[in-house]
């Protein structure tokens, strides 16, 4: 007599039941329920400082065509602000200094110019800033040794720029057109129409003094220099 023993639905295989439910990450579901998780934002990525050093700016000297001197300093200083090149720049100078000049016995302040066919740059000297200088018209080179740009001295910086005079100060130099020894007619004055000889020149004060003859004696006598003419 065979006896057969049929699975109920109830008899599942022990293995089955013990099998148990896994999240995708291998954890059990419903684990972190009610819990909250927060989750830390990555840390932004160090932040590089790009400013550049600021620029090293150095006077050198430019030639120039003459008599254009402040004609190409102005386009000179157009071309900087139309490439952008400000910060590589610091002043740029037609040394000058101003005179007292007497015509027609008139007195007025003249500027001369110091160094006529040059003019003074200040500037850091890259590649970009020495295209930009030798681009611009009217400029021929810098000053300097086999084509070389020279760097200027402080004792020469100082002395080109101490000559200069800005336009709100008085004219430091009087330009009297008499020398010692030179022949005179007095213009203006008690002594107008006499003639005599200069025996001294007084810049700093604007004063020739003459020796005059007076009643048949040398004389001498200070005058203001637009009192007298060469003669």
């Amino acid at each position: 007599m065979n006896h057969s023993t049929e699975k109920t639905p109830d008899s599942t295989d022990a293995s089955a039941s013990d099998v148990e439910e896994q999240t995708p990450d291998g954890g059990q579901p419903g684990a972190d329920a009610g819990r909250h998780v927060s989750i830390a934002p990555p840390s932004p990525p160090p932040i590089a400082d790009e400013e550049d050093p600021p620029p090293l700016l150095v006077w050198y000297v430019l030639k120039v065509q003459s008599s254009r001197e402040d004609t190409i300093r102005d386009a000179l200083e157009r071309r900087v602000k139309i490439q952008g090149l400000q910060r590589f720049f610091g002043r740029i100078v037609v040394p000058t200094e101003k005179t007292i000049e007497i015509r027609n016995n008139k007195k007025r302040t003249i500027e001369r110019k110091t160094y006529p066919g040059y003019i003074m740059v200040e500037m850091e000297l890259n590649e970009k800033t020495w295209f930009t200088v030798r681009e611009t018209p009217g400029v021929g080179d810098f000053v300097g040794a086999h084509g070389t740009p020279s760097k200027m001295s402080i004792d020469e910086v100082e002395k080109m720029l101490g000559e200069q005079t800005s336009k709100d100060e008085k004219p430091t130099t009087i330009k009297i057109n008499v020398e010692r020894g030179d022949r005179v007619k007095i213009k203006e004055g008690p002594f107008e129409n006499f003639e005599g000889t200069v025996e001294e020149v007084i810049e700093t004060r604007g004063l020739v003094k003459v020796m005059l003859i007076i009643f048949n004696r040398p004389t001498p006598v200070d005058l203001e220099y637009w009192q007298v003419e060469r003669i």
